[in-house]
């Protein structure tokens, strides 16, 4: 995917090649970057990377990705807008977890009709709450978790449907 920060020019294409056993492997631009990674029981990992040690942690939060990387901390955008809006499909089909984390709040139930940026589950990780919402119009299809439940990083929280299409009737007409 290409990132860039908000308001800024310059993107980056990024891309992960493999996540297994506790390493990644991602290519940033032109560059390929290998780390061991170690997930923390609060949500954040520790990145070990060119014989240092980061603590790390990300979130999607409403269409950006917060990251925090020891003291510093920065949001990147994606650039290209989601083909899989065209259609009327929703643009995520599953909602996934961000980074390890305790579910607190499930908002919407199986067969629940949501529009674009309505709230469905409350995360909490590294003390922190992080609010996952719908990314254009859909029906809950299958909900996975429950309040309290621990889920891993990437874990499908909920799948979303295509919501149908709505026809407005026209209204009758004097003769």
């Amino acid at each position: 995917m290409r990132l860039k920060r908000p308001g800024g020019t310059r993107e980056s294409t990024v891309e992960i090649l493999a996540q297994k056993d506790g390493s990644i492997r991602v290519r940033v631009d032109d560059r390929e970057i290998e780390a061991a990674l170690e997930p923390m029981r609060d949500g954040t990992a520790i990145l070990s990377i060119a014989g240092g040690r980061i603590r790390v942690a990300a979130a999607l939060v409403r269409g950006s990705i917060k990251v925090a990387a020891g003291p510093l901390s920065d949001e990147l955008v994606e650039v290209e807008e989601r083909s899989a809006r065209a259609g009327g499909r929703p643009a995520t089909p599953q909602i996934v977890a961000p980074m390890p984390g305790r579910v607190l709040k499930v908002l919407v139930a199986e067969g629940d009709r949501v529009s674009d940026g309505q709230p469905l589950v409350v995360l909490e990780a590294m003390k922190m709450e992080t609010t996952l919402s719908a990314e254009g119009d859909a029906v809950v299809g299958r909900v996975s978790v429950a309040p309290g439940a621990m889920v891993d990083h990437g874990a499908v929280l909920m799948e979303l449907k295509p919501a149908p299409a709505t026809h407005r009737e026209s209204a009758p007409q004097d003769r």
